[in-house]
């Protein structure tokens, strides 16, 4: 797209297919629909919000405290500091939740859904060497869902051309913008890697040649 830079460019494909497809094709959000974004400051995260944005929704980003200004600056309609506020709790409700942080039991999630409504699992959860995220989000995933009426999903994107091109039109229209937190140099790569472990970069890490 010509009106991002290269190093933008780079930031795009996985995590704004993941976004997209998570959306789109998995939570099939529609106009007017009320969608949560864990980590919405975060590399798929951000994508996700401004998506979602696009695609008429009314979205709520939820963020450590660093990240809300971010959060807000990149279109949600409203921030959650979860580092303050337990979004779970069941005072509130969404029809889609996309969760990008893969940290919170299900049955939290479950009680931020609305009746029928879907969440979207992105990350892991760090759990055993053999079932990890995969367990959390596919396998229970389904078994609750049969009992409860909602839809626990999770997946890994697969690029494609068609999806790439999506993106770059949401981008030339100015509806999404890449958000890079910090780019390296090729030489500093080992850098850039040690960074991202020890912290949460806001948006994206880029590394140049």
């Amino acid at each position: 797209p010509w009106r991002i830079s290269f190093e933008q460019a780079a930031a795009v494909p996985v995590s704004g297919v993941t976004a997209i497809q998570a959306l789109r094709d998995k939570a099939e959000v529609q106009p007017g629909q009320s969608v949560l974004v864990i980590g919405g400051g975060g590399g798929v995260g951000t994508f996700t919000v401004q998506i979602a944005k696009a695609m008429g929704a009314i979205v709520t980003g939820a963020a450590s405290t660093s990240k809300l200004d971010l959060v807000r600056s990149i279109g949600a309609d409203d921030v959650i500091d979860y580092t303050r506020e337990d979004f779970t709790d069941g005072s509130r409700t969404w029809d889609v939740i996309v969760d990008t942080a893969g940290r919170r039991p299900l049955r939290e999630l479950r009680r931020a859904l609305t009746p029928k409504g879907t969440l979207v699992i992105v990350g892991g959860d760090g759990g055993g060497n053999w079932t990890g995220g995969f367990f959390r989000g596919i396998l229970r995933g389904r078994i609750v869902s049969l009992f409860v009426g909602l839809k626990l999903l999770a997946f890994t994107a697969k690029t494609t051309r068609e999806d790439l091109e999506a993106l770059s039109e949401l981008i030339e229209a100015g509806k999404v913008t890449p958000v890079v937190d910090r780019t390296f140099d090729l030489v500093e790569a080992a850098d850039a890697v040690r960074y991202l472990a020890e912290g949460h970069p806001a948006g994206k890490i880029v590394v140049s040649v």
